[in-house]
């Protein structure tokens, strides 16, 4: 299905962000419902089921944080994140120096974290039951902690030299947490310890280190802005303004070696990119200039391009149950890439049946007798 996503013309999602979208979030429940942050600090929720029953439809935009709502974010949204264990909270971080927690039901900020410097990044561990932390990547290069039981900020990680672009948690080891900086590092932690990073990751493999103790254990030559774990949570995939992309052994923090190719990176800040869910083999998916680069993770070849945006793309994400992506651009749109099913024999009786029009396959029943295909 993965291998023949295309641009779906019976499906939209309903414009309405009238600036660019940096992030895109399909909550984990039920995978139906899809927030999208704003380059103007607008919020929008999406309801992604098809309720007409149509083949063609558009997904309906059920609320907004609009720019009129008394708190909407002052400035850019760059990242919003569903709780992971239910619909009933969301959250979202800016370039205002906050990150809020909202209620969905009444959308009002149930809690707000204020930050010395822009937010570039932030994430809940999709894991943890013992801790309700939120990473939080700003301008500092301290990794500050949130804890929504609390509502403090109190928990600070120090190793980073500058900005830290990218935070992630482990999807296997609840306390793990994986961090990128404009310092060209990516550092592992263990957030129960004081003591500082489990791990810096090295692209040489303490091969190099020898010879220039600055270049050591640095994951990329460049800013590192790009950061995600695969779904087990046994490799974690980088990606740099070196152009490169590298897989990493999260156990031991081996770099795989795994070659890419040239990996397009213009993004200034954190770069928004997914991997499949649920796929043997995993692909991530890459936004490249105005398309969508589609990568098989552990082989490093380009499978395709997905192209249909007219400016760049900033965010994609995937939706596992029917492996279909949705990408969001700076040209204001949200795309939906569905997998294209197999043309099917068209049958006399629901041809007649049905209005004069081109159906979506995936609606039409693609089972047909031998004697059909005579």
């Amino acid at each position: 299905r993965v291998l023949s996503l295309e641009l779906n013309k019976d499906r939209d999602v309903e414009r309405i962000h009238g600036s660019g979208i940096n992030t895109l979030d399909i909550e984990p429940v039920e995978g139906r419902y899809m927030l999208s942050g704003g380059s103007d600090g607008v919020i929008v929720l999406y309801d992604l089921e098809n309720l007409s029953r149509k083949p063609s439809y558009t997904c309906k935009a059920l609320c907004s944080v609009g720019r009129s709502h008394p708190d909407v974010h002052r400035f850019s949204v760059e990242t919003v994140q569903w709780y992971p264990h239910d619909t009933g909270m969301f959250t979202s971080s800016s370039f205002d120096k906050a990150l809020k927690i909202w209620d969905t039901n009444t959308l009002q900020p149930a809690d707000v974290f204020h930050f010395e410097g822009t937010v570039y990044s932030h994430h809940m561990s999709p894991v943890a039951t013992k801790h309700c932390l939120i990473a939080v990547g700003t301008k500092s290069p301290k990794v500050q902690l949130c804890d929504l039981k609390s509502g403090s900020c109190s928990h600070i990680l120090q190793g980073h030299r500058q900005e830290v672009l990218a935070v992630s948690w482990s999807p296997r080891h609840e306390y793990v947490l994986a961090t990128a900086s404009a310092d060209s590092r990516v550092k592992l932690w263990d957030v129960r310890r004081a003591s500082g990073c489990l791990t810096t990751l090295d692209q040489h493999n303490g091969e190099k280190s020898k010879a220039s103790s600055e270049a050591a254990n640095t994951a990329h030559n460049g800013r590192v802005n790009g950061l995600r774990y695969t779904n087990d949570g046994l490799h974690l995939l980088t990606i740099g303004t070196d152009d490169r992309m590298r897989l990493w052994n999260s156990s031991t923090g081996e770099n795989t070696l795994v070659n890419y190719g040239k990996v397009c990176n213009e993004s200034r800040k954190g770069l928004k990119f997914t991997i499949s869910c649920g796929c043997n083999p995993e692909f991530a998916f890459v936004p490249y200039g105005s398309a969508i680069a589609v990568y098989t993770v552990f082989t490093g070849e380009l499978i395709t391009m997905l192209r249909g945006h007219y400016s760049t793309v900033n965010c994609c994400v995937f939706q596992p149950n029917f492996q279909e992506l949705y990408s969001g651009s700076k040209d204001c749109n949200i795309l939906a890439w569905i997998p294209a099913l197999r043309e099917p024999v068209p049958d006399d009786i629901s041809e007649k049946s049905l209005p004069q029009q081109h159906l979506n396959p995936a609606y039409e029943d693609a089972w047909s007798s031998s004697d059909d295909e005579g």
